[in-house]
């Protein structure tokens, strides 16, 4: 039997390992951490649960087909529910809008609290299916570095059509010709968050978002996102996966351009196939030092990072979802801190997660659990002592001035994380959450293949590399990776 070694437990390493399990495989994991998941996991303080990492919860199917693929049913693993809201927004003047998942719903919303009518919004989701049905066959479910890509009769038809993915205006250009609002437009930008980039820099093909978001839905997983880790766990487990926890690999073997294994404490575990889901900056300057480094790739523009502060309120909420979202007065002032001063702005757009919402246990009865997080810079040395002072000041003021409240008071339990500790938790390089960012029109192309072209049985998966970060295209690297060695 052919043997295959992953390298970290994130979810695009647990996929991976299910992956080539069902091909076959032999297949260990080696997790630095005590813990699976990465960014994807969860922690306690007092009564309040916490989900670390992610949020968000869309295209469910990802996951869905791991447990398919395997032969088992889904639900008897994990179970989640379909959201009638996807989002809660906020801004300064008290306009508040509910992003409801009908559509319908959602354009009368818009057309009541906006002064945008609501062909505005169907004809920017309309473009943004389009951009979809041109793209996800190519940039999203294949290799961008394998010729037999391009040779896809489906491949040549989305080309045929690049015209349409309008990859040569900024997000923010294109969604000024959306709206009239100047608070849908910045609605419709925000979306660049969702993978770290700027929509005043990156190309409005990343329009393609909120089709994911509205067409296909956001979901609650029973338990938490914590969940999506812990189902898929059990699944490696149950078909014979075996986990390594707290076992760091330091080098992966190469001998005369061929994998060979990996040494963990100077013990050599052999492997016809190595996977890392370790950032693929630290997996080339950590565990292959002596390889030539691929320097052009290593130096570009990371994504954003994030500041997050977990709150234990002792008070619940109403008005509030289980995702809202509290804009800045100034959006491209906020965007240039990030990525140009690298920096925080004064006034942050401030997202808050409340899973207490739909899981009443996370939190004491008459408390929410707040996962209140800024988009910040990723880490370049900055005072982070400093900007935490800063940052968590300006955010009660902006809560205590939207909701009138007094935010302080009402704090019972906190706890920091902010991109130094994204980095020494997960390995993402300068604590960025999504690998590179897509501030141009070509970073699809940019990114690093899923796979080594000078290092035969080498591949590499989650968001450092094609196709992105978050949840589905980290589950889809994981199947392009498959798909490649099979």
């Amino acid at each position: 039997m052919s043997k295959a070694i992953v390298i970290g437990a994130g979810i695009a390493g647990i996929a991976s390992a299910i992956r080539l399990t069902v091909k076959g495989f032999e297949v260990e994991v080696f997790e630095s951490n005590s813990y699976p998941g990465g960014k994807l996991s969860e922690f306690q303080i007092k009564d309040y649960r916490f989900d670390a990492g992610p949020s968000l919860f869309t295209m469910p199917q990802y996951v869905d087909e791991l447990f398919k693929l395997a032969g088992k049913k889904p639900t008897d693993y994990f179970e989640y529910q379909k959201l009638e809201e996807v989002c809660r927004y906020f801004w300064e003047d008290q306009t508040r809008l509910t992003a409801f998942a009908d559509i319908e719903k959602f354009a009368a919303e818009i057309a009541k609290n906006t002064s945008s009518n609501p062909s505005e919004i169907k004809k920017f989701l309309k473009k943004s299916e389009d951009i979809y049905e041109i793209t996800h066959e190519v940039f999203l479910e294949k290799s961008l570095h394998l010729l037999s890509t391009f040779l896809r009769k489906n491949t040549a038809k989305s080309f045929l059509r690049f015209h349409e993915i309008d990859a040569f205006r900024t997000m923010a250009k294109a969604n000024e010709s959306f709206f009239s609002d100047e608070k849908m437009v910045q609605y419709a930008n925000r979306f660049a968050t969702y993978n770290g980039s700027n929509p005043y820099q990156a190309p409005a093909t990343l329009n393609v978002i909120p089709h994911l978001e509205q067409h296909f839905g956001a979901y609650f997983p029973k338990g938490g996102m914590v969940q999506i880790t812990k189902s898929l766990e059990k699944l490696a487990e149950d078909l014979g996966v075996k986990f390594h926890f707290n076992q760091k690999v330091d080098e992966i073997c190469v001998k005369q351009k061929k994998v060979t294994g990996v040494k963990v404490a100077h013990q050599f575990f052999e492997a016809d196939k190595v996977v890392s889901n370790m950032d693929v900056y630290f997996t080339y300057k950590k565990l292959l030092k002596d390889e030539k480094q691929p320097q052009k790739i290593l130096k570009q523009e990371r994504s954003s990072s994030a500041l997050i502060f977990y709150w234990g309120v002792k008070k619940e909420f109403p008005e509030l979802g289980l995702h809202n979202i509290f804009f800045s007065k100034d959006y491209q002032q906020e965007f240039d801190h990030i990525f140009k001063s690298k920096s925080i702005f004064h006034d942050p757009t401030v997202y808050i997660n409340i899973s207490s919402k739909y899981q009443k246990t996370d939190a004491p009865n008459g408390c929410e659990n707040w996962f209140t997080m800024i988009n910040v810079p990723n880490n370049i040395g900055q005072d982070w002592e400093v900007f935490k002072t800063e940052a968590r000041k300006n955010i009660i003021q902006k809560l205590n001035k939207n909701l009138n409240i007094n935010l302080e008071e009402l704090i019972e339990v906190e706890e920091v994380l902010d991109p130094v500790l994204i980095e020494s938790k997960t390995s993402s390089y300068r604590g960025s959450l999504y690998g590179t960012s897509s501030n141009n029109q070509f970073a699809a192309f940019l990114r690093h293949a899923n796979f080594s072209k000078k290092i035969k049985d080498l591949y590499f998966v989650g968001g450092s590399v094609h196709p992105g970060g978050g949840i589905p295209l980290a589950l889809l690297s994981a199947k392009i990776v498959a798909e490649m060695i099979e």
